[in-house]
């Protein structure tokens, strides 16, 4: 028996179809024109949420190095157990958006143990690609206190067997099943390490296949990162330190709806923000008699990242020599300014560029959809 849950209740319901309406006004805000910052909007996007998922597990990356390692570059600053960390977890996460474009695709246990093999690689102290051997107990790193135990191993393997099957089904929401799964493995705990992000990618993995996953559409990986505290409180309510699967389910369900509004809400918001910004460094560019391919580059550094010369290419799809020239000519220009020698050489945003940013800037959303009548404060940095 695994953990389930019979909603939606009509609260529940409601917020879906809040969540519905933000998803086609980011589709119809993206499709509107071919705008060229998509892809970098996409990219962003992705680098955060790999960053924000692996810090829960106290893997941290800068937004560069995180960036690079969506753009499959090598990270300027992470040391090696780091950069192959957090290169696992994008493979597993590149592996998942790639297979789950099938819609015919089945889930197994072979899948799962890849996923986890992608993701662990690394630390063969972790077992890659294998369930544990035996028991496994979480303990609380100050304290020394245990805080969860994994379901005994004589019944691992049948309920994995269940939990696949869960995922395969295609009745019910997606958001519940995609939470649902993503609750299970981390409560059975199966793997020796890494639990944590092999049910952050399976969650994704279920919602990738219904179609909710596209790479403009995040996961809540980033929701999750930066409300860390709030997750391990609803995983421990919720799992009570233990396998019980008749335990109550719905205050996890509502944490992961809630976590998709406030994705949406987010993205819509960078979307609308990407569109102004954009449009006012093009005029910037253009006066300063630059290629508006160029643009790009100062909308990477106005958003805080510091732009390289492989980034730019990424986003503007040139050869190594046009990106070169490009930045140069916007360094000369005062927008961006160079820091660094040339083979480790960064941009950052120029004054007018920074200005720019900040009269631009969208305000985010704090509004809670469970308790309407409330206010939250924003659950993003």
């Amino acid at each position: 028996m695994l953990y389930t849950y019979a909603g939606p209740d009509p609260a529940e319901h409601a917020v879906l179809l809040r969540i519905a309406a933000l998803r086609g006004l980011l589709r119809h805000d993206v499709a509107t024109d071919t705008r060229r910052w998509t892809g970098l909007l996409a990219r962003v996007t992705r680098a955060r949420a790999l960053r924000a998922s692996n810090s829960i597990e106290g893997i941290h990356v800068s937004r560069e190095d995180a960036l690079a390692t969506v753009d499959t570059e090598d990270t300027a600053s992470a040391d090696r157990p780091t950069r192959l960390a957090v290169q696992g977890f994008q493979s597993a996460m590149t592996y998942i958006l790639q297979r789950c474009r099938t819609p015919e695709l089945q889930f197994t246990d072979e899948f799962v143990l890849g996923i986890h093999y992608m993701i662990t690689q690394s630390d063969l102290r972790a077992n890659p690609g294998n369930w544990r051997p035996g028991w496994v107990g979480v303990r609380n790193t100050q304290t020394g206190g245990l805080v969860h135990e994994g379901v005994d191993r004589e019944l691992l393997v049948p309920l994995i067997g269940e939990l696949v099957a869960t995922m395969n089904e295609r009745s019910g929401e997606p958001m519940i099943r995609a939470a649902l799964a993503h609750l299970n493995l981390a409560i059975l705990h199966p793997f020796s390490d890494g639990n944590g992000r092999t049910a952050r990618c399976l969650q994704t993995a279920v919602l990738a296949r219904d179609g909710l996953a596209a790479p403009i559409f995040s996961s809540i990986e980033e929701y999750i990162g930066f409300n860390q505290a709030r997750y391990y409180a609803v995983l421990g309510e919720v799992g009570g330190g233990r396998w019980a699967p008749t335990s109550s389910t719905q205050p996890w369900i509502r944490f992961c709806l809630l976590g998709h509004y406030r994705e949406a809400q987010d993205l819509l918001r960078r979307v609308r923000q990407f569109d102004r910004l954009y449009q006012e460094l093009q005029v910037l560019v253009g006066r300063a008699g630059i290629h508006e391919r160029a643009t790009l580059a100062l909308l990477e550094a106005a958003t805080g990242n510091r732009v390289r010369n492989a980034s730019y290419r990424a986003s503007a799809e040139i050869s190594n020599t046009l990106a070169t020239r490009d930045l140069k000519l916007l360094v000369d220009a005062g927008l961006l300014a160079a820091e660094g020698d040339k083979r480790g050489r960064e941009y950052v945003a120029g004054p007018e560029v920074r200005r720019l940013a900040a009269a631009t800037r969208v305000p985010r959303a704090t509004d809670d959809p469970f308790n309407p009548g409330g206010v939250q404060t924003p659950l993003f940095a």
